[in-house]
């Protein structure tokens, strides 16, 4: 969920790179298919002991799938293809990589899971959707001159990912904005920061980048009267063909996006903090999103300027889209 996710930096990521060599030639144990959709996504195991029976964390994947095209509205990609490498000796999810365009897939997804993960260590894995929220996004560059915009990709799969899940009622709406209150701050630059497409930490990666998300939705829902939000852009990239087997610039996904809210907030906040540090007084922002921290907790204070606005941005615009595991004979 958000708060691990600031956890697993260089373990969680996107990638246009090809992933290391021998990834193709990993010996198979069994592959099965979820469909999500109109989207298929064919899950291989490499050979290895499990103690979880595949079909747990077959529903543990359809869950991710669930939430990641509820969020968006459809499985961003056409087709997908997830390897479960079992890691002897170990438990719970270990490391996800995703890249886009490999071997006729749009996105494929390395996940590492430890032999002897248990359920409850599944059933609280936020890893698998934040792999997920990756392919709904293009490729961002990144250059030798310490230039990038990776921190727009894991920041979105940082903010997106527990937002998703409230929407499938995996996770409820009082946690993840208890996890926020928590954790955001790591975003805040530090001194010596030249701003998100230059400072490549840790902390302004993941949490950086899921600042300005939040930010970003705030800032759309006040300017549209809370008719639109940063899903609108999102789902409008998506549906542009910003997806991760694209290499698109951040400008050129930002445009659609404020194209779709009509408003040029993405734009404008871009221009602000990719290049200098930008501070946001965030116990201002969660007192006018009606959050109140306390000994046992936060509460939401439902009269505050901002109540309707945090409620939105968890609200479903539709039903939820359930990803379902193909029986073995309709393979």
């Amino acid at each position: 969920m958000l708060a691990a996710a600031a956890a697993f930096f260089g373990i969680c990521s996107a990638s246009a790179q090809p992933p290391g060599p021998g990834w193709h030639n990993t010996p198979i144990a069994e592959t099965d298919h979820i469909k999500a959709g109109d989207s298929t996504i064919q899950v291989d195991f490499a050979e290895g002991p499990l103690d979880l029976p595949k079909s747990a964390i077959l529903a543990h994947i359809a869950a991710a799938a669930s939430a990641v095209a509820t969020y968006y509205g459809r499985f961003p990609v056409a087709s997908d293809r997830i390897l479960i490498i079992p890691v002897a000796g170990r438990h719970g999810m270990l490391q996800g990589t995703t890249w886009g365009d490999m071997r006729g897939f749009p996105a494929f997804t390395r996940i590492r899971l430890g032999e002897h993960t248990t359920q409850a260590e599944l059933d609280d894995d936020w890893m698998m959707t934040h792999e997920l929220v990756h392919t709904a996004f293009p490729s961002m560059p990144d250059d030798s001159n310490g230039l990038g915009q990776h921190w727009i990709e894991e920041g979105l799969a940082t903010y997106v990912e527990p937002i998703a899940r409230v929407m499938t009622g995996e996770l409820t709406a009082k946690k993840i904005w208890s996890d926020m209150v928590r954790d955001m701050h790591q975003g805040e630059p530090a001194a010596g920061d030249e701003g998100l497409d230059h400072t490549h930490t840790w902390g302004r990666t993941y949490w950086g980048g899921a600042m300005f998300c939040l930010v970003a939705d705030v800032n759309i829902r006040r300017a549209t009267q809370n008719r639109k939000g940063l899903q609108d852009a999102l789902r409008a990239i998506v549906s542009a063909g910003g997806t991760i087997d694209h290499n698109w610039t951040l400008p050129q996904a930002l445009a659609i996006g404020d194209q779709a809210t009509g408003t040029h907030v993405l734009s404008q906040m871009y221009n602000d903090w990719k290049d200098k540090p930008v501070t946001v007084d965030l116990p201002k922002l969660w007192s006018e999103l009606g959050i109140q921290s306390g000994p046992d907790g936060i509460t939401f204070v439902h009269g505050a300027p901002l109540a309707k606005v945090r409620e939105a941005i968890t609200k479903p615009a539709g039903a939820p889209i359930t990803a379902t595991v193909l029986p073995r004979e309709a393979q």
